[in-house]
């Protein structure tokens, strides 16, 4: 009986892997791939050959990522950084040992061509960087209003989020917040943020 059932898991074990091959052949070999929700620019990048070591490639489903990028058309290249750099173009540095292990928070959203969630006829990056700026002013004093300014996902209170989910340059600007803090703007995959550290 032992000899069957291990006979049976070897055959089971060995189909399943043809199935992998046989089907993960058909997108091309050395194609790298996106996942599924990462959004149209993660396709992007997977599609474009890789030619900087930035980031740690996460492969997943890409099913239909063809169609969004030529239903777009040209996108302007650069996302790579977004969320790895802060706007200097510099890494982030190491949070200070004192910050916080999560925080609550509301963030302004200033979306841009090519990012994440974005319509394919929204602002240019450069635009939405000048209305980042321009908020990023009446946030410090009026958060609120900065929010109705904003696009839509904008909100004065997403509730609470613990370090390790965001990318680095979001994460280093709201964990270095002072509680009741704003920051500057800050590139992210899904556009500029402006973020309000509530506790």
């Amino acid at each position: 009986m032992q000899r069957s059932t291990a006979v049976i898991y070897t055959l089971f074990f060995a189909g399943a892997l043809a199935f992998v091959i046989t089907n993960g052949g058909s997108k091309g070999r050395g194609a790298a791939s996106a996942p599924a929700d990462a959004g149209a620019d993660a396709a992007d990048a997977a599609a474009a050959p890789a030619t900087t070591a930035s980031g740690d490639g996460d492969a997943g489903s890409d099913a239909g990522a063809e169609d969004i990028v030529q239903e777009r058309g040209p996108e302007p290249a650069g996302r790579s950084d977004a969320g790895v750099t802060l706007l200097s173009g510099e890494a982030p540095p190491s949070l200070p040992a004192e910050a916080p292990k999560k925080v609550r928070f509301g963030v302004v959203l200033i979306q841009y061509r090519g990012a994440q969630g974005a319509a394919p006829t929204a602002r240019s990056k450069d635009a939405a960087l000048a209305l980042a700026r321009e908020l990023a002013e009446v946030a410090k004093t009026d958060f609120k209003a900065a929010i109705e300014k904003g696009d839509k996902g904008s909100t004065d209170d997403l509730g609470y989020i613990p370090r390790g989910v965001l990318e680095p340059a979001p994460e280093y600007e709201l964990f270095s917040l002072p509680k009741g803090g704003v920051s500057g703007p800050v590139d992210t995959p899904r556009g500029f943020w402006i973020a309000r550290r509530i506790e």
